[in-house]
């Protein structure tokens, strides 16, 4: 499964890495937004259920992995700039459906709201509008760590919280990763979460009442940083969105054990071709139940 590779230029201000990765039989395109720090590396587990039944996009955000040489860092992007970004990008490649991970949920929460006409459906994975007790926790401690461009400490600190439930060779792949990175990389992150830490929530909740089409939330059962209890306060603020409940995972879902990568693929796959439940064992009635705002 060999994706062909483009750098898609942005208004002549960003060049973007991009991974395109065709399904013979398919007629909708997903796009995937990576979380803080990650790479297009961090969907390898996803592309492998999603490109069964469609068309994967795949991108490396300006500053990072192999966008990287491409750009000049002179000063932090922000989350306003990668959603402009990723709408660009819809366009770009035509895509009908659009997947976020963790942080990611901020962008794409900004660019639906913009209401790209493209967009049927969106999937928004661990992702919470909440900053609770543990995460401002981890906030606090990553940013002393990037304060210090401690990438060492970072690693440390991220496979110790958010992926702790990960498999012990993910770690190893994500310290190599995270006390690697340029340290444009690591201001960045200080640049995100100094912003993120002085607002009430991750995103704007007002500019919710844009999104039209229907949302799916995902959460990991033990993933206590964006919680599936938390997230449900969307239900608030959209017309439209279901949840749904990772069984023992954590923040990393898919990547943490086979169970949990079968019963994302089954949730998911579910979801985006509106096909009916498979029942098999996941508490699909209580969490996939539909939500409406009140």
């Amino acid at each position: 499964m060999q994706p062909t590779i483009a750098v898609v230029d942005i208004h002549g201000t960003y060049k973007v890495h991009t991974e395109f990765y065709s399904s013979p039989s398919a007629r909708k395109t997903i796009i995937l937004v990576n979380g803080s720090l990650s790479t297009t590396a961090a969907f390898a587990q996803t592309v492998k259920y999603l490109n069964t039944q469609f068309n994967v996009v795949l991108y490396d955000q300006p500053y990072s992995g192999q966008s990287k040489p491409h750009n000049i860092h002179n000063q932090p992007l922000t989350k306003e700039d990668e959603a402009h970004i990723l709408l660009e990008l819809i366009e770009h490649f035509k895509a009908d459906y659009l997947q976020s991970f963790s942080w990611g949920g901020v962008a794409a929460m900004l660019a639906l709201a913009q209401r790209p006409p493209r967009i049927e459906k969106a999937v928004i994975a661990s992702f919470s509008p909440l900053i609770n007790a543990p995460m401002l926790d981890y906030l606090q401690k990553g940013m002393a760590t990037l304060q210090a461009v401690d990438g060492v400490g970072l690693g440390h600190l991220v496979n110790n919280t958010i992926g702790k439930h990960l498999p012990s060779l993910f770690k190893r792949f994500n310290h190599r990763h995270i006390s690697s990175l340029d340290d444009h990389e690591y201001r960045q992150m200080h640049a995100h979460i100094d912003q993120v830490v002085h607002l009430e929530t991750h995103c704007e909740m007002e500019c919710l009442a844009g999104i039209d089409i229907p949302v799916l939330f995902v959460n990991g059962e033990h993933d206590e940083y964006t919680s599936a209890q938390d997230v449900r306060v969307f239900a608030e603020h959209l017309n439209d969105c279901k949840f749904a409940i990772i069984d023992n995972a954590g923040h990393f879902l898919d990547m943490e054990h086979k169970a949990a990568w079968q019963q994302s693929s089954e949730v998911l796959l579910s979801f985006l071709q509106s096909q009916p439940q498979r029942q098999t064992g996941y508490r699909a009635p209580l969490d996939m139940q539909h939500a409406l705002a009140v």
